[in-house]
């Protein structure tokens, strides 16, 4: 049987197989500015724990509950950081942190494997979006 919780806790885009993994942008939504620093040092820890390392400027926070209309910045340095290929990977605490709503989770998903990332949730049961079983492909 396959394990669930892996499938749901990396999304890797075809053929990435064992491309090296080494520069991650980390990225988080978090509910007040001192969370933000927490959590982005939680997400360095955990890129440290699997090897890889988070480039100058490529750790960002937004401020605001999950689901708001927030202006994010930080969102947009993550995507400059993956245009410039400064980074070939993404550690967000859950995939909901990138798109709360499905639509917007959809479209910020394609776009990452698009651009051949692998994105890691480091707790996919906090709040699962936009992966159905039917979409994890197994190996």
């Amino acid at each position: 049987m396959p394990d669930t919780f892996a499938a749901f806790s990396a999304l890797v885009p075809p053929g990435a197989g064992a491309a090296p993994m080494g520069a991650v942008a980390v990225y988080a939504v978090v509910p007040s500015e001192c969370d933000s620093v927490r959590v982005l040092d939680e997400l360095r820890s955990y890129a440290a724990g699997q090897g890889w390392h988070v480039p100058a400027g490529c750790a960002a926070a937004d401020i605001g509950p999950l689901g708001s209309d927030l202006n994010r910045s930080g969102w947009p340095r993550v995507r400059r950081a993956v245009q410039a290929q400064a980074v070939t990977g993404l550690v967000v605490p859950c995939f909901a942190h990138i798109g709360f709503r499905w639509a917007d989770w959809n479209r910020e998903r394609t776009w990452l494997l698009r651009h051949g990332l692998f994105v890691v949730a480091t707790d996919p049961t906090e709040l699962l979006v936009g992966v159905s079983p039917k979409e994890v492909t197994h190996p």
